[in-house]
């Protein structure tokens, strides 16, 4: 071998060690990137690929009404999921189940096509339609036990419930306003699955949240199903675009009652658009009108410019402002402070605002709670509009004075009525009355609460006094008189301003009354407001009635005594001046015969056990609301051992 050969194997040798210490090297750096540099993200990865989380998350709180009715709970119900790669004919298994669950087959065969190792089909599934799947047998799907949210009442109470998502978190209503409470705990474990995705390991469970709690409401059940039914019919009846009917009581701020329509069922909120879930009780705002006019007759007898007696000249229906005249609906001449209040006079209305003066009435309609929250516990309240009165012009001075250039709530109304009401107290208007736990041990309560002393109640108890002339025969709400019952209100037709001519229109009002009962010492007030009712628009003519059915119905239901003796106020003689003095709570208006059983229908089932066991009866009791049947019959005499069987049903 000569020295040119050794020389050349020498060169191919270093040639081939150089080569194998780049490839080592290669290796080296590229181990150290994975092992070294993304070693923890790499890892991570893979974990993933292997593992997952679990969630399950407790049953959400129940909802009570103030009498444990429930409003919202939970209930098991079956959702319907997948292992897309272990079903094999993916186009006949979508077919199958989209004609079970009555859905679009496309969205399914996506499902069935998807990457993932589990995927959903559809969530909380129907009893019929889980019958219909598990009949299918179709290989790779199969059921979870889920929770989900039942509204028993439907439409009533349903804008201030509101309701939560399939994953039972609050979206509307008390049920987003209370989430952390009704939510409960959340339990996670960590998995380890195979590549179909089936659960090999479960790792321990880690609580991230606490027990759900229940919330025992203010409202009434029946209450509500009775104020939903009444505006259902009234704004049906008048064509309004939507309608509004609070009940509260006015010396603690309870609301009892909030209805709204356009109405929603939260069981199907998708079914419904966004603004129909919207509690315009709370959410919408419109110029009070001549309900406006109570606030200023509380503020000038409150400061002592005026009395009831005190006589205006009302110009024979027309005034000059400037360049403005101001119009009565009827000409009146010199009226009583009481009777322009009675009559509605806008005129009248002005000239007790030049004596009570701008500022003064400004500062009035703030000290009731205009232009600011009422602190409800809900979301989305607004606050509504008043402007400072150095920004006002002359005119929109004196057009405050009968309810133009403000806008207000309907909550906001019903609790200026309320202080009112109840000696001259702004409440704070609440809507829970209690938080509770699963024991129900109460860990958090809520009680009335006064934001301010408003006026007098010496002055409070003048304006209930002209207010009670509103709801006579000759006044402007003679169609909220109720049977039996004192009442003192005002109506209020205020017109709408067209959004693109920017002024008032001649077509488009809210018809509104605000009022009280019984008007000589209130249990109740009663707001109703009616937006754009078709034909006549006037809030005694619209709103009035059911003022007077809604108050009907639940001053008996509350078994609040009468105003006016029985023989008088049956006979038709409505004799207001004599009220007779409340001192005890009665249970029904008729008394019962003695020695027979009562007339049980419309009562609870508290009443009806209070009440055999008074008259020494054993009760059978079947179902729950109220008594719609009973036997024996109301007047069978009651003989010892008798057995009385009372059905009930709710009203919802």
């Amino acid at each position: 071998m000569n020295i040119k050969n050794k020389r050349w194997i020498r060169i191919r040798i270093y040639i081939t060690g150089i080569c194998f210490f780049l490839v080592f090297l290669l290796i080296f750096l590229r181990a150290y990137q994975l092992q070294i540099l993304e070693g923890s993200q790499l890892s991570s990865l893979a974990k993933k690929s292997y593992t997952g989380k679990l969630t399950l998350t407790s049953q959400r709180g129940t909802i009570f009404d103030r009498n444990g009715k429930e409003l919202a709970l939970s209930i098991e119900v079956d959702s319907l999921y997948c292992y897309p790669k272990k079903i094999k004919d993916k186009k006949t298994a979508a077919t199958l189940i989209a004609r079970a669950l009555d859905i679009d087959k496309r969205d399914v065969l996506k499902k069935l096509h998807s990457s993932r190792s589990f995927a959903w089909i559809k969530r909380k599934v129907t009893p019929e339609q889980l019958k219909k799947i598990r009949e299918l047998n179709i290989t790779g799907t199969g059921f979870i036990k889920e929770s989900r949210r039942y509204y028993p009442c439907m439409e009533t109470g349903a804008h201030v419930i509101g309701f939560a998502s399939q994953d039972n978190r609050g979206l509307e209503g008390i049920e987003l306003q209370y989430n952390w409470f009704l939510e409960g705990k959340e339990t996670r474990f960590n998995r380890i699955h195979d590549a179909l995705g089936r659960s090999l390991v479960f790792d321990g469970p880690r609580i991230e949240k606490q027990e759900s709690f229940n919330l025992i409401l203010t409202l009434d059940k029946d209450i509500s199903y009775k104020a939903q039914k009444a505006l259902r019919k009234a704004v049906s009846r008048s064509r309004a675009r939507s309608g509004v009917c609070i009940v509260m009581r006015p010396q603690t701020g309870e609301i009892l009652a909030m209805a709204v329509v356009p109405e929603f069922n939260p069981n199907i909120f998708w079914h419904s658009k966004p603004f129909e879930w919207r509690n315009r009780a709370i959410t919408d705002c419109f110029e009070p009108g001549s309900t406006q006019k109570t606030f200023l007759l509380a503020g000038a007898l409150e400061e002592g410019v005026i009395s009831p007696e005190t006589v205006l000249n009302c110009e024979k229906g027309e005034y000059a402002i400037g360049n403005f005249i101001i119009h009565d609906s009827r000409p009146y001449g010199m009226l009583k402070v009481s009777e322009i209040i009675k009559f509605s006079s806008n005129i009248g209305a002005i000239k007790i605002g030049q004596r009570l003066g701008a500022e003064r009435f400004h500062y009035y309609l703030k000290r009731f709670g205009f232009g600011e929250q009422t602190g409800i516990d809900f979301p989305g309240e607004r606050k509504g509009i008043l402007r400072p009165i150095r920004n006002t012009s002359l005119i929109g001075k004196n057009t405050l004075c009968f309810g133009q250039g403000i806008s207000v709530s309907p909550l906001q109304l019903a609790m200026a009525f309320g202080a009112i009401a109840n000696g001259g107290h702004l409440m704070r208007p609440y809507l829970v009355k209690s938080i509770v736990d699963q024991k129900g041990k109460a860990i958090r309560n809520f009680y009335p609460f006064i934001r301010r002393d408003v006026i007098s109640s010496e002055t409070a108890k003048k304006v209930r006094g002209v207010l009670e002339g509103v709801v006579r025969k000759d006044g402007t709400a003679p169609k909220a008189e109720i049977k039996g019952y004192s009442v003192a209100g005002k109506t209020g037709t205020a017109q709408k301003v067209d959004p693109i001519k920017k002024i008032y229109s001649n077509t488009k009002f809210v018809a509104i009354f605000g009022g009280f009962t019984p008007s000589d010492s209130p249990a109740l007030v009663i707001l109703v407001a009616l937006d754009e009712p078709k034909g006549i628009p006037y809030g005694g003519i619209v709103a009035a009635p059911v003022f007077s059915d809604v108050g009907y119905w639940t001053l008996n239901h509350l078994n609040v005594v009468p105003s006016f003796p029985p023989a008088r106020w049956r006979a038709g003689q409505q004799d207001l001046s004599h009220p007779i003095e409340r001192k005890e709570k009665i249970v029904a208006l008729s008394p019962d015969l003695p020695g027979s059983i009562p007339n049980l229908k419309g009562l609870g089932v508290r009443d009806v056990l209070k009440k055999a066991k008074q008259l020494g009866l054993k009760v059978v009791v079947k179902g729950s609301g109220m008594v719609v049947e009973q036997v024996p019959e109301p007047g069978t005499p009651i003989e010892k051992d008798r057995l009385l069987t009372v059905i009930f049903r709710p009203p919802c």
